[in-house]
């Protein structure tokens, strides 16, 4: 059997870079998908592919540009001729206040985070199709209750997440569709960057007291893409957090 192919956006860094290791450990061939994180994504396949050959490759597409995430779709395809799983990790993610919200922002958050994922299922259902494979969404829990400072970011998260339960009705009975729902796992950078008291603050409201990792998310991933018979379900990693009491 030749091994599965799994794209993953976003994949470059930080829990994307997570992702694709745990799943190149697991024998799948890896497209790693960038933007802005070129040097990152060649050095990570340059490091699969010293351990074996042929096995990772990247492909560079701006998700917020429609033709760009058509010739991503063509590209992955290309690559080795199938995709198994697609991993809608990518993601744009800063505040921006109501009054001050510009249609640019909208366009960046709601095409990163929700129109660039459809699309890529569009363009894919149907190698996923025959190769019986699945999709994993990155979802957040404040799909459901939305992030303070963050409304744009917030309604992206809430389509992303009807997204994966529409199409898994629309895919089914072939391809399987689900979502990871990340809680406090990396703390986010630049623009959106919090202070080590706000860090804080965020931890004392999960059950569990401590922040996950990268790793908590990918082998949840790892997970559902391995499960045959779960599909239109999301699953949060937050420690908790989503049923803590104010």
């Amino acid at each position: 059997m030749t091994k599965p192919v799994a794209l993953i956006t976003g994949a470059a860094r930080r829990i994307g870079a997570s992702i694709t290791r745990r799943l190149w450990q697991q024998g799948y061939r890896v497209i790693i998908h960038c933007h802005h994180s070129v040097n990152a994504a060649t050095q990570l396949a340059a490091d699969l592919n010293q351990q074996s050959a042929h096995s990772a490759a990247v492909l560079q597409a701006d998700l917020t540009d429609a033709q760009q995430v058509r010739q991503l779709a063509a590209q992955a395809l290309t690559t080795w001729g199938q995709v198994d799983l697609l991993i809608n990790n990518a993601s744009s993610f800063y505040p921006t206040a109501l009054e001050q919200s510009t249609d640019q922002q909208w366009d960046e958050l709601i095409n990163s985070n929700l129109k660039a994922p459809y699309f890529l299922c569009a363009q894919l259902a149907d190698t996923l199709t025959q190769q019986q494979g699945c999709i994993i969404n990155l979802i957040d829990i404040h799909a459901q209750r939305a992030l303070p400072g963050y409304p744009i970011y917030s309604i992206a998260k809430a389509g992303l997440q009807m997204m994966t339960l529409s199409l898994a009705k629309e895919l089914a009975p072939h391809v399987r569709v689900n979502g990871v729902a990340p809680g406090p796992i990396l703390w986010p950078e630049q623009s959106a960057a919090i202070s080590a008291a706000e860090q804080s603050a965020i931890v004392d409201k999960t059950l569990l007291k401590r922040a996950g990792t990268p790793d908590d998310i990918a082998a949840t991933v790892l997970f559902l893409a391995q499960q045959s018979y779960i599909t239109g379900q999301i699953i949060a990693v937050d420690g908790g957090k989503s049923l803590y009491s104010h």
